[in-house]
């Protein structure tokens, strides 16, 4: 428990660095960056924490390129785009059934994308887990995912791992 608290903070705390870096001629990051680059070390912290065995490094870069991935599809995808990602996202693993594609679209900023989920289990700890694999297209440009997320207590599916 310990190694996974030290995890979290060490992603976070990559992530706020990476995110306060300015851009180049002085502008800050949007808000679109910042989100994607706390939630990209976040989950990239986690899963470098859990494939190095609890070391710090393998954390720390798990963080680093979670944040970096994270910081450009949130760079380029609207507030509206992410807010209709997460909708259909949440929507599509609490109500599709395996291999059920649902989709959103935001035309005014040539954004859509798709998410499915690919399978079903329940973990040992009673909790159901849905791995998931998701493609956004940005301006014509397509980028492609895979995940898995676990139903929380409060109804929720939370982003443990991704791709």
């Amino acid at each position: 428990m310990m190694r996974a608290g030290w995890a979290v903070v060490l992603a976070v705390c990559t992530a706020l660095a990476l995110a306060g870096c300015a851009r180049e001629g002085g502008r800050g990051p949007s808000t679109g960056e910042v989100i994607g680059s706390v939630t990209g070390a976040v989950v990239g912290g986690v899963v470098g924490n859990e494939l190095g065995g609890g070391s710090r490094i393998a954390t720390g870069a798990g963080s680093a390129i979670g944040a970096l991935i994270g910081r450009e599809i949130g760079a380029e995808l609207s507030r509206r785009g992410q807010q209709r990602m997460a909708r259909t996202t949440q929507d599509t693993l609490e109500n599709n059934e395996t291999g059920e594609t649902s989709r959103w679209d935001n035309p005014d900023a040539e954004e859509k994308g798709a998410v499915t989920p690919t399978e079903t289990y329940q973990r040992d700890d009673g909790r159901y887990c849905r791995e998931f694999q998701q493609t956004v297209v940005i301006g014509g440009e397509t980028k492609q995912a895979h995940g898995t997320a676990c139903r929380q207590p409060d109804g929720s599916w939370k982003i443990v791992n991704t791709g």
